[in-house]
């Protein structure tokens, strides 16, 4: 992997991710002003987490037609996100940000509201294309070049988990429009957040309890449990496996765990990525191909938090992989139930989304 640094007009940083040295010297000539966004954070003394509002994000760009996407390489008359005419990997900070490198004043609590703190939105929220093809997937890269996309992620694990106030790293992707995506070109995100949120601080304090009470690991005997019945298991390889958790919240969920136990993805060996990117390919395809049409997807790292928020020595590094497509012309919303009390109601059972997932290799 080889890492090239420059900076946008507007100064944010952009990285470029290499298989081979290259040289990445073109400016962007856009006169953009100099970012200057700002967010805040609350805290939610009810259920005890912060809530991130970011209302600088309404004017963000919204499903462009392909010629004016702003993740493609630029062109002669016509510039992007993207100084380059090509690239295989490029990373650089959002332009539209959840949360704000900068500080700022605010006062202690929501106006009036003595109970809710009020906090500033600082973190680092960065875009990661997979490709300059805009009619590519995931799904659709070649092996070399996935690894390359997790070289990218574990590189930027590292480097925004050194960040100052950085308490967890999430890199993700949202994949097609029903998932809410506003821009089609092959990509996802990473978010540096100042807090631990709240799926990975349940999953700490439960891994922990688990620790107490039965001396174990929980990840690492959620693994054991998966392999050894098989009913769930939807492909491995001599690194990693594939399996629909017993306790899917989703219509289609698949976690890959890799058989090592690594805290976060900088912790993963040169065997362990490169055989990630084979089965997650190899998913993804399935996904792919369980409907007329590709499924809408979210892709979730589940990292440890960073050493500075406490994180635990029994973190299982795993990827989550989920559809809210619940039938080829059906999707699963989160009403009543799920979006007002936080119970899942699945219409879909683990087992049997399994074998379908098996069936499609």
């Amino acid at each position: 992997m080889f890492r090239t640094r420059r900076t946008l007009s507007d100064g944010r940083e952009i990285i470029y991710y290499d298989h081979a040295p290259t040289a990445r010297d073109a400016a962007d000539r856009r006169d953009l002003p100099t970012t200057a966004t700002l967010s805040q954070r609350r805290f939610d003394p009810l259920l005890g987490e912060w809530v991130v509002y970011a209302s600088h994000r309404q004017t963000r760009t919204f499903l462009p037609p392909a010629d004016q996407c702003p993740l493609c390489p630029s062109t002669p008359g016509r510039d992007t996100e993207i100084p380059e005419s090509d690239y295989d990997v490029a990373v650089f900070e959002n332009r539209f940000p959840s949360l704000s490198p900068r500080h700022a004043d605010l006062p202690p609590h929501a106006a009036g509201a003595p109970l809710t703190p009020l906090r500033d939105g600082y973190g680092r929220c960065e875009v990661v294309c997979f490709t300059s093809d805009h009619n590519s997937s995931f799904a659709r890269l070649d092996p070399k070049r996935a690894r390359l996309v997790v070289d990218a992620w574990a590189d930027r694990t590292a480097e925004l988990s050194a960040m100052e106030g950085i308490s967890q790293v999430f890199c993700f992707e949202n994949h097609g429009e029903d998932i809410g995506v506003t821009l089609a070109h092959p990509h996802g995100q990473i978010y540096a957040y100042p807090f631990v949120a709240p799926r990975v601080a349940t999953i700490a304090g439960r891994a922990a309890e688990y620790r107490q009470s039965h001396g174990g690991n929980l990840f690492g005997d959620i693994l054991v449990a998966e392999q050894a019945s098989g009913a769930r298991v939807v492909a491995a390889n001599e690194e990693w496996t594939a399996f629909v958790p017993p306790f899917a919240r989703w219509p289609y969920e698949v976690q890959l765990y890799p058989h090592r136990r690594v805290s976060d993805l900088p912790g993963l060996d040169d065997a362990q990525r490169d055989a990630f990117a084979a089965l997650y390919l190899d998913v993804l395809g399935r996904f792919e191909r369980r409907f007329a049409a590709p499924m809408p997807y979210i892709a979730a790292w589940n990292q440890a938090p960073t050493p500075r928020a406490g994180a635990s020595g029994d973190w299982w590094l795993h990827m989550q992989l989920f559809s809210i497509r619940r039938a080829a012309d059906k999707l699963k919303y989160l009403a009543g139930s799920e979006s007002g009390m936080g119970v899942f109601i699945s219409d879909t059972d683990p087992e049997t989304v399994a074998a379908e997932l098996r069936d499609l290799g």
